[in-house]
């Protein structure tokens, strides 16, 4: 197999989305691919287990991307060996009247996953310089004081929007929490062929909306947005990395390792040793738990 480190994939400069790859050949067939994640995703519940005993970090998973990208079966098959105390996981999709009575903000921080824990935002708090960017109308809905007609969504509003969210990223960094954030750049043929593949499909039906025809003819805005969100944002402290996702399990390994690779350069991650009382008289209890009847 091909190696990768999370170099391959990291933002460290400002780049062009258009000239990203949506496909990455790993040189091995899928079952291959499949059985690496295995190994992979296997390792990586090992390194759940160490942190939640650690109890020190917790651990953030950013997952966007433009519909059928594989959010959601990636949720599923790279977490599958993961402890479910451990993981967290929350989609986050039109803000409810409870969530816009607060800062657009709120629903993510009260989701943050706690010292310990790994946390999945499938759909993130970048949706609200993404959809609401390309749809700006959607920001009146917010009843921020300062806005209060389209006009007033201007480029300030944008530039202090993207500020926030990096003073919100470098905060819960500087509190623990460890930040990746994962775009996976599909191509706008890989797309046809999924929303097909919907509706071609009957027990796939459920998963088309007539609205994801209406949001595809508005492809390039969003990719112009990807883009400018993604140059804007990928810090040394939250990084961007950019995962070619036209082959399914390709992504799903290639996030995986990203994972494994970074956590495990966390030397200071261990398990919590025994007191020296405990430690001192491990003979005993065994000798206890032996002796009874």
């Amino acid at each position: 197999m091909r190696p990768i480190t999370p170099d391959n994939f990291i933002v460290k400069k400002q780049i062009s989305l258009a000239n990203q790859k949506t496909t990455y050949n790993l040189d091995v067939d899928e079952k291959t691919v499949k059985k690496e994640l295995k190994t992979v995703r296997q390792k990586l519940g090992k390194i759940q287990d160490t942190i939640y005993a650690h109890d020190k970090y917790s651990v953030l998973i950013c997952l966007q991307g433009m519909d059928t990208s594989g959010k959601d079966s990636l949720i599923r098959e790279v977490f599958k060996d993961f402890n479910a105390r451990g993981v967290e996981v929350h989609s986050f999709k039109v803000p409810t009247d409870l969530e816009l009575g607060h800062d657009y903000l709120w629903r993510h921080y009260i989701a943050l996953p706690a010292r310990g824990k790994f946390g999945v935002f499938n759909r993130t708090h970048y949706e609200n310089v993404l959809v609401t960017r390309v749809h700006p109308g959607y920001i009146l809905g917010e009843n921020i004081p300062s806005i209060n007609s389209l006009e007033d969504i201007n480029e300030d509003f944008w530039n202090s929007r993207f500020q926030q969210i990096n003073n919100f990223e470098k905060h819960i960094d500087e509190n623990g929490t460890i930040i990746f954030k994962f775009f996976l750049n599909l191509s706008k043929s890989e797309q046809k062929n999924r929303l097909l593949r919907r509706l071609n499909k009957q027990e796939k039906n459920w998963k088309f909306s007539a609205d994801d025809l209406k949001e595809r003819k508005l492809w390039d805005k969003y990719q112009d947005c990807y883009e400018d969100a993604i140059n804007r944002t990928s810090k040394p402290h939250a990084p961007w990395y950019i995962i070619p996702a036209d082959d399914k399990a390709t992504a799903r390994y290639i996030v995986a390792k990203i994972l494994f690779d970074t956590l495990s350069t966390y030397e200071d991650i261990k398990e919590p040793e025994l007191d020296e009382e405990t430690k001192a008289n491990i003979h005993l209890y065994k000798e206890q738990l032996n002796s009874e009847e």
